[in-house]
């Protein structure tokens, strides 16, 4: 560590955003990264190569959550906790050392999905046989299709949609450099480019499936998508945008920043633990399909409000 370097300013600065940036995670999760971070800069650690670990850890503690005994389920929030960690670490890294990258982050979020598919497939195994709540017979098939639909139709799109918010908050708040908010008509351009190029195939698989996932966030945010427009059209650049239009979709997106926080890890990792060391881990695809669905749908059409709102002081 230089000698202007202290641990808090180290800390503040891997920080993506005050704004954006979880108390649970300020004061708990990113100083554990950031120790993470700092050995991994010393060793000439790859970000990416902390990502990789982490899924192994995270796949690790799906299969803990899978037996029913409480100390199997400890050693699964353990297991969890560092991947977690190691999560953490690896952006802050990126952040730290300038190898932030578009594919870093997509790995980034691939190692969550990875996580997460493990611990649904652990709450389906555990669910086979276990009886409904109130009467005796066995969720069997059901419980199946409760995981399925939690982790497919509401996590999934729940999580794509609250990153995308985050990072248009980012956009407005810190400029493109700051911001890592990417576009469906880019990524198909980069795709367009590398048709007929040898020994591309794994970067074309990769921007293909980028490609389809900002579609995907697009599609949900036609508002915004209009706003966006607009404001391309009239003022060319981010730079350019007036600090006074600015600050009021920062001042109007600020209050959403906590929901798409909530609809991230935290909030679901707790539920896990809570759901699977109590033995109920039926709570956990239940209140992905009720409770988190519902703040999904609030802050999208909290969102599109906002957007259409500003579109039309634009254009009046």
């Amino acid at each position: 560590m230089a000698n202007n370097e202290t641990f808090r300013s180290l800390l503040q600065a891997s920080f993506k955003s005050n704004d954006t940036e979880e108390w649970l995670d300020i004061w708990f999760t990113r100083p554990i990264g950031l120790v993470i971070t700092l050995v991994g800069r010393r060793w000439g650690i790859h970000p990416n190569s902390i990502t990789i670990f982490s899924i192994f850890l995270g796949v690790a503690a799906g299969v803990m959550f899978a037996f029913a005994d409480f100390w199997s389920n400890l050693c699964g929030v353990v297991l969890l906790m560092m991947a977690n960690f190691c999560d953490s670490a690896d952006g802050q890294l990126a952040r730290l050392t300038g190898q932030k990258s578009m594919k870093g982050r997509c790995l980034d979020g691939f190692a969550g999905d990875t996580w997460f598919v493990s611990i649904y497939l652990a709450i389906a195994f555990r669910l086979w046989n276990e009886p409904l709540p109130f009467i005796h017979q066995s969720w069997g098939v059901g419980g199946l299709l409760l995981v399925a639909i939690a982790g497919l139709f509401c996590h999934a799109p729940q999580s794509s949609l609250s990153d995308y918010y985050r990072q248009i908050h980012l956009f407005f708040l810190k400029g493109k450099e700051g911001s890592e908010l990417d576009s469906y008509e880019a990524e198909k351009a980069i795709v367009a480019s590398l048709r007929g190029k040898k020994d591309v195939f794994w970067d074309k698989a990769f921007h293909a499936n980028y490609m389809k996932y900002c579609r995907s966030q697009e599609r949900r945010t036609p508002a915004f998508q209009l706003f966006h427009a607009t404001l391309k059209q009239r003022y060319g650049t981010i730079d350019n945008v007036p600090e006074t239009l600015k600050k009021s979709f920062v001042k109007g997106s600020r209050p959403l920043m906590p929901l798409t926080n909530f609809l991230t890890f935290n909030s679901r990792a707790i539920l896990v633990y809570l759901s699977c060391l109590s033995g109920y881990v039926w709570i956990f695809p239940l209140a992905e399909i009720v409770v988190y669905q519902l703040i999904y749908r609030y802050m999208r059409y909290a969102h599109e409000r906002l957007c259409k709102e500003l579109t039309s002081s634009i254009n009046p």
